[in-house]
């Protein structure tokens, strides 16, 4: 059956062809969870609702494998070509590129209707190979690069073949989709109900991008100066940030110490009373993205105007050299 058959023969062919088939195929229903259009008119076949049918696009180069219910003499597998042409038994030369898998398996199975060739076929159409369309993973990901996407696959399934984020991985990822639409989401990887619930459905040429999480610094007399991400949410405190630098040392100056943050307008400064914060007698102090938190020597004291620039220049060198996860 799948020599071609020319005009002349095709008088002789088709008569017989019908006539085989016909009576198997006569009477045949199929299950409506497995054919969500089942119950359409047998006259004209129409593509499924939009959130059931499949949402992988069919494009030059992808491999297809096709296949038409209890008729084994049909089956093939063809490569759709730079036109977005597939060769398909007895139909012959047809256009299934821009169609979802869906929308394809109905257009197949209306061409073989109306040309009398089956008088109910049920076409099933896999993509077995992407030519080029894969889902690219920018960022802070393990492992970025590009990845075929075979079957439906979400945002966390990709991530996850990336080799998961990196220690300075924040909470917004941004996905490009291939029309120049882009979605932002805030996954929130500390919760795992949230990021599921935040998970997101990709497809393919879809461009993913992890973005870097805010840092904030610490120097000064602390055990271990040097600029931190703000994982938790893009949340991080006074307390947290003291934690994450190994703690204050013994010749710290606690009742010193300064928060400066970066504004628009330039640098400002808010004194703390760090003393206070480590007892529990004032409340902590939420930090924002690129803010500095001095700590300055006892010995330092009667320097302590000058803090502000010493501590600018040791976070320009934590942001250079000790960016730390």
């Amino acid at each position: 059956m799948n020599r071609v058959i020319n005009s002349a023969a095709m008088g002789l062919v088709l008569p017989i062809l019908i006539g085989l088939v016909a009576p198997a195929l006569l009477g045949r229903q199929t299950s409506t969870a497995a054919r969500p259009w089942a119950g359409t008119s047998v006259d004209k076949l129409v593509p499924p609702d939009p959130e059931v049918k499949a949402r992988l696009v069919i494009g030059p180069g992808d491999l297809l494998t096709v296949t038409v219910f209890n008729v084994p003499e049909l089956l093939q597998t063809v490569r759709v070509s730079e036109a977005g042409d597939a060769g398909l038994s007895l139909i012959g030369s047809m256009h299934l590129a821009k169609m979802t898998v869906a929308e394809a398996q109905v257009a197949v199975e209306n061409e073989y209707r109306d040309r009398n060739f089956l008088l109910n076929p049920h076409v099933s159409i896999l993509v077995t190979e992407y030519a080029t369309e894969g889902v690219s993973v920018l960022g802070e990901v393990t492992k970025p690069g590009v990845y075929p996407l075979l079957g439906p696959h979400t945002l966390l399934d990709i991530i996850s073949a990336a080799g998961g984020l990196t220690g300075l991985a924040g909470g917004t990822v941004s996905i490009r989709r291939r029309n120049g639409a882009e979605q932002v989401i805030q996954l929130d990887a500390n919760d795992p109900q949230k990021a599921l619930a935040q998970d997101a459905e990709l497809q393919p040429a879809d461009i993913v991008v992890v973005a870097r999480a805010a840092i904030v610094y610490v120097v000064g007399d602390v055990g271990k100066p040097g600029g931190f991400p703000m994982q938790n949410n893009g949340r991080l405190t006074v307390l947290q940030a003291v934690a994450l630098a190994s703690g204050v040392n013994k010749t710290a100056a606690l009742s010193h110490a300064k928060v400066i943050h970066k504004g628009p307008s330039g640098y400002r400064e808010a004194d703390i009373h760090l003393a206070q914060l480590l007892q529990g007698k004032a409340p902590d102090m939420e930090l924002t993205a690129e803010d500095i938190l001095f700590v300055p020597n006892s010995k330092l004291k009667s320097a302590v105007a000058g803090g502000f620039t010493s501590a600018v220049q040791a976070a320009t060198t934590a942001a250079i050299y000790t960016i730390k996860p």
